[in-house]
């Protein structure tokens, strides 16, 4: 008689999470074809030629170059990241016991979320929020507790304070902000820092876009002295320095945290990797006219996003973005946002994220993203406008 396998038990953890839609829309577009993107948040700049020759320098020259590095990364690395924090945000962190190279922001998130919180724990998520963060909470087998933004996608203390419960651990902030590209003000950040010492919580800073702020600096919760003792401040090397497919990003943490999650980090990656790592060291130790360069580009882009959806108002409404390269756009038609993005695929041939992928906030809503070259950009809202056009009979 033969053999029936058994069904394979899953974990509760995996069973909790899934895909999310910035990775969904683009796979499904690869199969309609001729798409162009407003989707996935991925800059278009090449990696700068100076970053690339010190990678084939070191491959060629260094036997370490292809091999593992320390656990934590490079030493050289870590104190550039320290400087760079020193620099930027006030906060002195040893590079020795509180930086983490790891594998892209997104690992040192994670990390700090099996360290921090436990089953049925609490996070609180300002939302819109970018989906990875609950995703990863659920991982942890803990429970996103969403904080709604103001009607203009502004930071709302109040709400965060109204979140709050015996069971909230940690509070996880982004600013600039994926998915709105809103920049929280000062004293609304302020104020979330208070809430955290207040009732003994961990504040999550993901500053992944800390660099693409257009008409002000950004303000970081990372600069506040008195969060530093319960303070995980992760950057980015993707967004800043068009590093995404190298997956370089870091993490301060007081050594306590650092020291726990640094377990995560070792039995998970062992380290990131070394021509990552040498690409990053380049980049920040390189000159930076050529990144500051890459934020006035966004900076023009966000502008000609702008000027193209005001073309479509009475189709698409939108708050205009300070930061990041996003914008949520809210249209007039009565489907949810995943049907309306995939008929977009299917019908006009431009990529767009569902709003309420983002959560609570993200109704009736599509995340546009600016990050593709202006010649992309233009084809992408021509598209935009024809199939707009066509639903209401209307030219442009």
């Amino acid at each position: 008689m033969p053999h029936t396998p058994a069904s394979p038990r899953f974990s509760r953890r995996a069973g909790r999470i899934k895909i999310s839609a910035t990775k969904l829309m683009p796979m499904l577009a690869a199969e309609v074809g001729g798409c162009v993107s407003l989707g996935q948040g991925v800059p278009s700049f090449a990696t700068p030629d100076f970053v690339v020759d010190a990678v084939c320098a070191a491959l060629r020259h260094d036997p370490a170059a292809g091999k593992y590095s320390l656990q934590p990364g490079l030493p050289d690395l870590r104190r550039a990241v320290a400087g760079l924090l020193a620099h930027e945000k006030g906060l002195h962190a040893d590079p020795v016991g509180e930086i983490l190279i790891a594998v892209g922001a997104m690992e040192a998130l994670l990390a700090a979320m099996l360290v921090l919180v436990d089953r049925g724990d609490e996070v609180i998520v300002p939302a819109p929020s970018y989906p990875s963060h609950v995703e990863q909470i659920l991982l942890a087998e803990g429970t996103p507790v969403f904080a709604r933004l103001r009607p203009d996608f502004s930071l709302d203390p109040e709400a965060v304070a109204r979140a709050v419960t015996e069971k909230t651990r940690a509070i996880i902030v982004s600013s600039p902000h994926n998915p709105t590209g809103a920049v929280f003000a000062e004293p609304d950040l302020r104020a979330v820092a208070d809430i955290a010492i207040r009732h003994d919580l961990t504040v999550i800073c993901d500053d992944t876009y800390d660099s693409l702020s257009y008409d002000a600096p950004a303000f970081s919760l990372a600069a506040l002295p008195e969060l530093r003792e319960r303070l995980v401040a992760v950057g980015s090397f993707s967004k800043r320095f068009a590093l995404t497919g190298w997956r370089v990003g870091h993490a301060f943490a007081p050594r306590p945290i650092m020291d726990q999650m640094l377990k995560i980090h070792d039995c998970a990656t062992i380290c990131a990797p070394m021509p990552g790592q040498i690409a990053a060291l380049a980049a920040l130790t390189g000159p930076q006219d050529v990144f500051t360069g890459f934020a006035r580009t966004l900076a023009r882009r966000r502008d000609l996003a702008c000027r193209r959806l005001d073309a479509l108002a009475g189709h698409l409404d939108y708050i205009r973005p300070a930061g990041a390269f996003y914008v949520m756009a809210r249209y007039h038609e009565d489907i949810p946002p995943m049907d309306m993005a995939v008929r977009l695929i299917r019908e006009a041939g431009v990529i767009t994220i569902p709003g309420d992928a983002f959560g609570p906030g993200g109704e009736q809503s599509l995340r546009l993203s600016f990050g593709a070259a202006e010649t992309e950009l233009n084809e992408a809202f021509d598209r935009l406008e024809e199939f707009f056009g066509r639903e209401r009979g209307e030219t442009f």
